[in-house]
């Protein structure tokens, strides 16, 4: 199983993606700089970290969307590829029409940063098909531009399609707007594409997914994708 870790101008969260996929779950991790004239047919899973591509200039990922790495991605993800976008790279995915709707500013306009609960709402997509369904997750979150927008016929959609796959949530699954940190529509955390194989989400489950931390509820978030990927390999 081969993955690549995409890096932009700006990423900060690329390091812990690597360090998860190539030195916790042992797995052929490259990384791939946006500016890289690679194949990406050779390559199993790309991830898009978190961070500030390009500053954040104009609006979280506006400009990384026209990256020429970004070009081979959406090939990628439209040929079938699995691609998961972590904060920065939901923005970024978002940005690039791979993934519906937007992504803007908390409702507080402040930026915020601690371990939130979200409730797995669909197991049976390639992200979260280790996970229980309606379990609870506990996730850090750091962003500003987290707030995940969407239209009423856009919402519906989504549901329709079972394309929600984590919500913002009490610790016991309550799903209320008490629980939503940044005012994102219906508590959306996580989204994944009709075909299910492209997930952008909000919480960073690559800084829980380290045995050296107490928490790991992210370890299922990429036991999904390499069991889904390549069963029986863990």
């Amino acid at each position: 199983m081969k993955c690549g870790v995409v890096v932009f101008p700006g990423s900060n969260c690329d390091q812990d993606c690597y360090h998860i996929l190539k030195h916790v779950f042992g797995l052929d991790t490259e990384w791939i700089w946006h500016k890289d004239d690679v194949d990406l047919s050779g390559f199993d899973l790309i991830v898009l970290p978190g961070g500030y591509s390009y500053g954040d200039y104009l609006r979280a990922g506006a400009i990384a969307q026209f990256s020429s790495v970004m070009k081979k991605v959406i090939r990628f993800a439209n040929s079938g590829g699995m691609v998961l976008g972590i904060c920065n790279g939901f923005q970024v995915l978002v940005e690039s029409g791979l993934l519906p709707g937007a992504l803007i500013q908390n409702h507080s306009q402040k930026f915020i940063c601690k371990t939130v609960s979200v409730r797995v709402e669909n197991v049976s997509t390639p992200f979260s098909c280790e996970c229980l369904e309606k379990s609870v997750l506990n996730i850090p979150i750091a962003h500003h531009q987290g707030s995940y927008f969407i239209d009423t016929d856009g919402l519906n959609q989504l549901i329709d399609n079972e394309q929600i796959v984590f919500r913002y949530s009490g610790c016991e699954g309550e799903v209320t707007g008490r629980y939503n940190p940044n005012g994102s529509v219906d508590n959306i955390a996580g989204i994944v594409n009709e075909n299910k194989n492209v997930m952008g989400l909000m919480p960073h489950p690559e800084r829980c997914a380290d045995p050296a931390w107490p928490n790991l509820d992210g370890q299922l978030i990429f036991k999904s994708m390499i069991q889904s990927l390549q069963p029986g390999i863990l």
